[in-house]
């Protein structure tokens, strides 16, 4: 019979919020402001309903879904910063969540002793933590730096040495939320490799993580949420091919509140596609690789000198980069009727990874927002170029050599080799 390490039996959490409150009727007056925050009401939002599930000994089950879906929440009850609202939470040993790479570091302690009091915090005993030092070390590949300030630190090397820390713990529950976004490509991988060791060598994971390439490597399972509930549930390609199906589809969609009034809606954007060199809807492409992003739209009535937008938010809502038509040399009238603007990147720079898409469209003269569909599809970027930082930067590159003394000189001063990346 399996042991169950984990288990979720029938959880839900809820959170109070506060109606926002009118801050112009009661600008100048304390008191009214104090009675309108009591009186107002607050409402419930339910980050999880009636969840159940349970993990077995060994198994490595992956959490997928947008931003809000529920994920975070499940870590926090299963790390205890957190109680559920109902239903109950058991698990089987010794838990450590590994959330935040370096959260407890001391910018004024060394590198030595920040292992010693990160390590004490994740739960490790002191003669552990110097059992493994020359471990830790090595891995984080900052060992001439060891005894160095922190502070004085890179940010590749901060992390490197926080993800070292808490890979090198002995738990029998392991909570991982994202920690393969650390490093460069080649740490990620010797980080995707410990963590593989880690369950061959039976110890029980759950990974929460936008990366549904590493998802789908390291787990035997996968749950996906979406809006606080469970929707689908099995073995981790069927579910991410689910979850890519549901997301990867547009979806009509409002701007934030905040934006909501700039919207006139005469033009309309139908649907967001992407596509690969053959001209055929695809999954994921890949850094480095082709992509054309097609926007069909639907002009209720003439719209002259109109912008097209494409922008790609990372899983944290952190904006990388745009598509847009915006020109100095060429504007766009549209007329009554659909059309589509295809946008073409022979070289795709994002690096893997799940990005939400916002589409626009605004008008430059007089400026006015005319559409703007919020998150209304996802694109997945698979690795592919090999590649350091954050953006893949297509560029190439020149050997030039002198001439030889003797040697017939070819035309010009120097010969030269050239290369693309």
């Amino acid at each position: 019979m399996a042991i169950i390490d984990l288990k979720f039996d029938h959880v839900s959490k809820r959170y109070k919020v506060r109606a926002e409150r009118d801050e112009s009727a009661a600008s100048g007056n304390p008191i009214l402001r104090k009675l309108q925050s009591l009186a107002r009401r607050s409402q419930d939002f339910w980050a999880l309903r009636d969840v159940t599930f349970e993990v077995e000994r060994s198994e490595a089950l992956g959490i997928i879904g947008h931003n809000g879906a529920g994920k975070s929440t499940i870590l926090k009850l299963l790390s205890n910063i957190t109680t559920p609202t109902s239903g109950e939470i058991a698990i089987n040993g010794r838990l450590s969540a590994l959330i935040e790479v370096g959260s407890g570091f001391h910018p004024e302690l060394t590198g030595r002793e920040n292992v010693y009091l990160s390590g004490s915090i994740l739960g490790m005993r002191r003669r552990e933590i110097t059992e493994k030092l020359d471990q830790i070390v090595e891995f984080a590949g900052i060992k001439q730096f060891i005894d160095v300030p922190v502070k004085r630190y890179s940010s590749g090397m901060y992390v490197r040495l926080g993800f070292s820390i808490a890979a090198h713990l002995d738990p029998d529950v392991l909570l991982l939320d994202e920690v393969l976004a650390v490093g460069d490509a080649a740490f990620q991988a010797k980080c995707l490799q410990r963590i593989t060791d880690l369950k061959h060598g039976g110890k029980t994971i759950v990974f929460v993580s936008h990366d549904l390439g590493a998802v789908e490597r390291l787990c035997d399972r996968v749950l996906l949420m979406q809006r606080g509930e469970v929707v689908a549930s099995g073995p981790a390609r069927e579910v991410i091919a689910e979850y890519q199906r549901l997301a990867g589809s547009f979806t009509a969609s409002q701007p934030p509140p905040v934006q909501a009034g700039i919207n006139t809606r005469r033009v309309e954007i139908r649907s967001v596609t992407f596509r690969d060199s053959l001209g055929q809807d695809a999954p994921a492409f890949k850094t480095g690789g082709p992509l054309s992003v097609a926007v069909e739209y639907f002009a209720h009535e003439r719209v002259e000198d109109a912008v097209f937008e494409v922008f790609f938010y990372a899983g944290d809502d952190e904006l990388h980069c745009q598509l847009t038509t915006e020109s100095a040399e060429r504007r766009i009238d549209v007329e009554p009727g659909g059309g589509v603007v295809e946008f073409s990147c022979p070289e795709l720079g994002l690096q893997p990874g799940i990005y939400h898409v916002d589409a626009t469209v605004v008008q430059r003269e007089p400026l006015e927002g005319i559409e703007w569909q919020y998150h209304c599809a996802m694109m997945r970027v698979d690795p592919g170029r090999i590649v350091r930082g954050n953006f893949y930067m297509p560029h190439e590159w020149a050997i030039k050599k002198e001439p030889v003394a003797g040697d017939a000189a070819p035309e010009g001063a120097l010969g030269q080799i050239v290369s693309k990346i």
